[in-house]
């Protein structure tokens, strides 16, 4: 029986040394936050707002620090914070349902494997527009609230060691057709499609849990389901703020 409650978010703070553990509990978020960043266009100046809701360990700075944004993390715990501020993350103590940011003030806003954590759907993804500037970009990955995504996430995730145990709440999958709903409320018209972990790197990852080069294992790659995990891309209604109407053509085109 759980002896924890799900979804406590002080389980990152006894968790905290496998952010940035080589094939660790966290191994797979390197994955998704690799992902992430493809989708993340080029700004035009240096120094345009990227905020990483619900940023952890920083996972998505070596990916996104190249690009010169200022890399603004928000999340409620203090361990996590500290890791990602020790990765150029700038870092600041907050709720994602109310976000410590001036409105319009990001040009991109990146919600990773966060949205199946909160309690209150409609109030984040409130602010998760609110903060985002007329024209930005929303980059989001999430969990759907299927049973085959309960059946892989939390009963065999857990059981076999792929997801730290009480990490999720089922109950707060959400499914795409309710986040494309939220965003549309808040001109953000939201495209989806499914992705998966590559086979090949989670069979290694489960047999070596560790990469002697401290390198991932393996990579999340496109699926034609969205049954259990899923991307998310959407454009905020307005004119694009100057960091991406310079962007390329290719880097500012729908990503798939």
């Amino acid at each position: 029986m759980l002896s924890i409650r799900r979804n406590d978010p002080c389980q990152y703070d006894t968790l905290a040394g496998e952010w940035w553990r080589p094939g660790g509990g966290f191994e797979l978020l390197h994955w998704l936050a690799a992902a992430r960043a493809e989708l993340i266009p080029r700004p035009g100046t240096p120094g345009q707002v990227l905020l990483d809701a619900g940023c952890g360990g920083g996972l998505l700075a070596p990916h996104v620090t190249a690009l010169g944004y200022r890399h603004v993390g928000v999340d409620l715990r203090p361990p996590g914070l500290a890791l990602a501020a020790d990765r150029g993350v700038t870092p600041l103590a907050g709720d994602v349902a109310a976000l410590p940011l001036a409105d319009g003030s990001a040009d991109v806003v990146v919600a990773g494997e966060i949205l199946e954590h909160v309690t209150d759907l409609s109030g984040t993804v409130a602010e998760l527009c609110r903060v985002l500037r007329p024209g930005g970009r929303v980059v989001l990955d999430t969990l759907n609230d299927t049973a085959l995504s309960r059946l892989i996430t939390v009963t065999l995730g857990e059981r076999f060691g792929v997801v730290p145990t009480g990490l999720h709440d089922p109950a707060l999958f959400v499914s795409p057709a309710r986040l494309r709903a939220e965003f549309a409320r808040h001109g953000v018209p939201l495209a989806v499609r499914g992705i998966r972990p590559s086979l090949p790197g989670l069979v290694r990852w489960l047999a070596l849990r560790r990469d002697p080069d401290e390198r991932p294992l393996g990579r999340v790659v496109p699926t034609f389901s969205t049954a259990v995990l899923y991307q998310g891309v959407g454009r905020k209604s307005g004119p694009a703020p100057a960091a991406l109407v310079t962007a390329t053509a290719a880097d500012v085109r729908r990503p798939w």
